[in-house]
Parts: C-alpha cells; sequence; structure tokens
C-alpha cells in the first residue's frame, strides 16, 4: 500500500514539474546579431529536463543572458545550468539563422544542439551552424 502510495506521489510531482518545464518557452531570441546561452531546464531531480536557447540584444555579456534567464526559472520552482555560449545571427527577411561562436565565461555550446531546438521554432528557417568566429 504504501509503495502504491509513495509512486503516486511521485507521478503527481513529476506532472507538475512537465507542467512547469513546459511553461518555460524553448527559444527566445530576438532579430540581429548578438550572443545566445544554451541552458538546461529542470526540477529538483534532473532526470526531468530540457533545453533552452536564450538571445537577447540588449546583454552585453553570456552571464547577463544566463541571469535573466535563471532567474526567470526559478521564479517557478525550476533550476538551470549554462551548457555554453556564441552568437547568433538572427535574419528573418531571409529566414536564416546562424550560430556560430563561443562564450568566454561559459565555453562554446553545443551549436547542434542549438541548431535542433530553433528548428523546432522555426522550421522554414535555414539554420547554419559553425565554430567559427567569436
Amino acid at each position: 500500500m504504501l509503495r502504491l502510495f509513495a509512486g503516486s506521489i511521485f507521478r503527481r510531482l513529476t506532472k507538475m514539474v512537465d507542467t512547469r518545464l513546459d511553461a518555460v518557452p524553448n527559444v527566445e531570441i530576438g532579430e540581429g546579431i548578438y550572443k545566445y546561452v544554451l541552458i538546461k531546464v529542470y526540477g529538483k531531480d534532473e532526470s526531468n529536463h530540457k533545453n533552452i536557447v536564450r538571445g537577447y540584444a540588449d546583454c552585453q555579456w553570456h552571464s547577463d543572458i544566463y541571469d535573466r534567464s535563471s532567474e526567470s526559472c526559478k521564479g517557478i520552482g525550476l533550476e538551470t545550468e549554462c551548457l555554453g555560449g556564441g552568437r547568433i545571427e538572427h535574419n528573418p527577411d531571409l529566414k536564416l539563422i546562424k550560430v556560430y561562436g563561443y562564450s568566454q565565461g561559459f565555453g562554446k555550446a553545443d551549436h547542434a544542439e542549438t541548431r535542433r531546438i530553433l528548428l523546432e521554432k522555426f522550421p522554414n528557417y535555414e539554420i547554419q551552424i559553425s565554430d567559427e568566429g567569436y
């Protein structure tokens, strides 16, 4: 009986984390050229997580982007880990996004993972990745 009860509680808690994770958009980027970070978002248990892409033109440093995103996630009870950074060039007129470079503070993000996440939001775009540039 106790095992059934514990399993029920675990399923409810997992569902709550899923709901909070679903509330976090996978991508928040603007137009132009700016820095970005790839972030892992999770509940208290890291087994249920997702990666998100954030890039804000008004942030001068990768850490500024991460701090803004992390605080937003913490506000709904989620934890974060920065997986790296780089730069994004987003040209909506051409339906083109270029992902490249690295973060001096966080290291290089997995640009292939970033591309995969961006394609979910921008399926009709050409998304190029490169390890060149800063």
